[in-house]
């Protein structure tokens, strides 16, 4: 099983700050397609991290591994 984790608004969106559900084997790009499916989110612009590292869409998840998704941040 992994946890999903969701920061800004996206946790907004999703009614939750984090779910857990079971991709391991699946890549970052296609857990950004299956979440955006599922919650109705755009996630194209969102950064990724797999155990607090940042990672590519292209990076497999691994069983136990925590996934969070960070979107870009504007300030002034």
């Amino acid at each position: 099983m992994n946890k999903i984790m969701f920061f800004a608004h996206l946790r907004d969106s999703v009614g939750e700050e984090s779910v857990t559900k079971d991709v391991s084997g699946k890549t970052i790009a296609e857990l950004k397609q299956m979440l955006a499916e599922e919650y109705e989110l755009k996630l194209d612009s969102v950064m990724a991290a797999v155990n607090e590292e940042f990672a590519s869409d292209d990076e497999v998840i691994q069983d136990g591994d925590t996934v969070a998704f960070i979107p870009p941040v504007s300030g002034g």
